[in-house]
């Protein structure tokens, strides 16, 4: 028996108690200003959020713009590979990936604005060797498929501080 496991108490036990007593707890429900929302689009960073929205979130997603207090549109969603830098051959030696994407959450009408355009953009450096190809192609995929999770996070975090503002006076 070593120190961690006292007599007659379960590790799992005395890990709640652990975690309980360091302030941790569970993320819960995230509160948005609106009820209802409609997510414009059916690209993998629209199905990520949504996905996202229907578990963290007490707002009710909707399947039309009428039918929702707010709509998110996306304006822009852009993936660039730009390089880096060389080798002293004269070849690609790291790569960055560029993730970029704006959006701006108004009501059905377009008369309120909840989130102005905002825009965020997120990167991630790659090293590259003509070797490993393939290899090379399917840590790029990871890095988006990262960078989009971590974009919906972003997301997420902007929507629980949008607030109703009248057009004209952003």
């Amino acid at each position: 028996m070593s120190w961690f496991e006292p007599r007659g108490v379960s590790s799992l036990l005395l890990a709640a108690v652990v975690l309980a007593g360091c302030g941790f707890q569970l993320r819960g429900q995230t509160k948005l200003p609106f009820d209802t929302l409609y997510v414009r689009g059916v690209n993998p960073l629209a199905v990520e959020l949504k996905r996202n929205l229907r578990s963290t979130s007490a707002a009710r997603l909707v399947e039309g713009a009428a039918e929702a207090q707010a709509v998110l549109d996306f304006t822009r969603e852009t993936r660039e590979k730009a390089i880096l830098s060389y080798n002293a051959q004269g070849r690609v030696q790291e790569y960055l990936l560029r993730y970029h994407v704006s959006f701006r959450v108004t009501d059905s009408g377009g008369a309120k604005v909840y989130l102005p355009t905002s825009e965020i953009v997120l990167t991630r450096e790659m090293t590259y060797n003509d070797a490993e190809v393939l290899a090379k192609e399917s840590e790029e995929g990871v890095l988006y498929r990262d960078m989009q999770a971590d974009m919906v996070q972003q997301i997420l975090r902007r929507l629980v501080t949008a607030r109703s503002v009248p057009v004209g006076i952003e």
